[in-house]
């Protein structure tokens, strides 16, 4: 599908906690994701950029040494390499995440 609403875009379930709409062409995945509040990755590194939106919610990343409170309107960027994680926090929060489809070997 080429267009999505992200306020309305159905979700499914991807693990505990999580819910997500994956759309993958030739070079690109692109996720929208609900994640539940409470909810943690204490950090983990991958071979290739990754980046992304807050739709909805608050979500505590760190990239690196530096940690943020991200709100609504706000993105991230997480070069190649780098240690990366989050936390939600009371609330529900809703990505936009977009990386590569073809991982470096």
């Amino acid at each position: 599908m080429a267009f999505w609403d992200l306020t309305s875009v159905p979700l499914e379930w991807f693990r505990p906690g999580i819910f997500n709409k994956m759309e993958i062409g030739n070079n690109l995945i692109m996720v929208c994701m609900e994640i539940g509040p409470g909810r943690e990755d204490a950090g983990h590194v991958h071979p290739f950029d990754q980046s992304g939106v807050v739709l909805e919610g608050r979500i505590e990343m760190f990239v690196g040494g530096d940690r943020r409170l991200l709100h609504p309107n706000q993105s991230y960027f997480i070069p190649a390499g780098e240690r990366h994680g989050w936390r939600t926090l009371n609330e529900e929060v809703r990505l936009l995440d977009v990386s590569p489809k073809h991982r470096p070997k």
